[in-house]
């Protein structure tokens, strides 16, 4: 984070707290019960998105462009709630509020980096969508095991790139009064907003990033699933178009799960209850991950033949055992 403490070579002396405070909410009784609730979502989390990642790395009939995606979105999942729900019941279910500057800075970023790179999974698994129902003769051509790694491998250095920026900024703001966040993570809105230097950047950046991040996704999947639907109208039958978009009803209910609260959040900021805004974003950081495997992995077909597959293999390797 040096690189950012030097202004065009000018050396500035910045004021950096030895720790933060997360307060988390205020004013409700009982509250502990929630985060042991939000503690079963994980667990429930972690043990859908490992089944799910465990199918697909050991069924070679699923090393298809489209299950690299799942893979992807099962690893965030994963990634991204581990990162989140263990410091967060240790925050408030064990009373320590208190995390060193470095420490916080690190927590911001994997929490945002995982919460980004959500949408861009979405955004994969809708191009995909578009393209197996759109070109269906054309898929094997236009979507390759190398076009979808490139394609999650750029989301990826995108997510990351952005959100070390974001960090990178913060380290250039003094913090000389309150070190209380007012929020359940290192949040990157109540943390630049304590600063008493300038800080516009990371005020424009609070802007910029949600339309880049979650508004353009949004769009771009919204527009794929008008043009498939315009396109099924069109060219098949009304039982064809529903057998079709049948396949699209998982992800966009993913989609809309994932979207509308973190929008919501993003889009109002200050302007909504503390409370409130922390509340939806905790839920918004954890329910999509336990839900992904549950909705959009589980209930796929090839999933289902692909478990009992295994489940087969693994029998009949234990008869012949004894």
């Amino acid at each position: 984070m040096n690189l950012f403490n030097s202004a065009l070579g000018k050396n500035i002396t910045f004021v950096h707290p030895a720790y933060f405070i997360i307060s988390g909410f205020s004013g409700i009784l009982n509250i502990k019960y929630y985060y042991v609730f939000l503690c079963f979502v994980y667990i429930v989390t972690v043990l859908g998105n490992t089944v799910v990642m465990a199918v697909i790395y050991f069924d070679h009939n699923l090393r298809t462009p489209k299950y690299i995606a799942v893979f992807n979105l099962a690893f965030v999942d994963l990634f991204g709630s581990s990162a989140l729900m263990p410091k967060l019941l240790d925050i408030f279910l064990f009373n320590h509020r208190y995390i060193p500057y470095n420490d916080c800075l690190t927590f911001l970023f994997f929490c945002y980096s995982c919460l980004c790179m959500q949408s861009f999974n979405l955004v994969a698994l809708s191009y995909d969508r578009l393209i197996a129902i759109i070109f269906p003769l054309h898929y094997q051509v236009k979507v390759t095991h190398r076009f979808m790694l490139s394609l999650i491998a750029s989301f990826w250095v995108f997510v990351i790139t952005v959100v070390l920026i974001a960090v990178g900024l913060l380290t250039r703001l003094s913090f000389c009064e309150s070190v209380v966040i007012n929020s359940y993570f290192c949040d990157h809105g109540q943390l630049y907003r304590l600063s008493c230097n300038d800080h516009s950047p990371s005020s424009i950046i609070s802007f910029l990033y949600p339309v880049l991040i979650f508004w353009l996704p949004l769009i771009f999947i919204l527009l794929s699933y008008l043009y498939i639907g315009c396109t099924l109208v069109k060219v098949a039958t009304v039982q064809e178009g529903l057998k079709a978009f049948k396949t699209c009803i998982s992800h966009l209910s993913l989609v809309a799960i994932y979207f509308i609260p973190v929008l919501i959040t993003f889009t109002l900021m200050e302007k909504i209850h503390p409370n409130f805004r922390i509340m939806n974003l905790s839920l918004t950081s954890i329910f999509p991950p336990m839900l992904n495997p549950i909705i959009y992995v589980l209930q796929t077909q090839e999933i289902k033949v692909s478990v009992k597959r295994l489940l087969k293999i693994k029998g009949k390797s234990k008869i012949i055992k004894k």
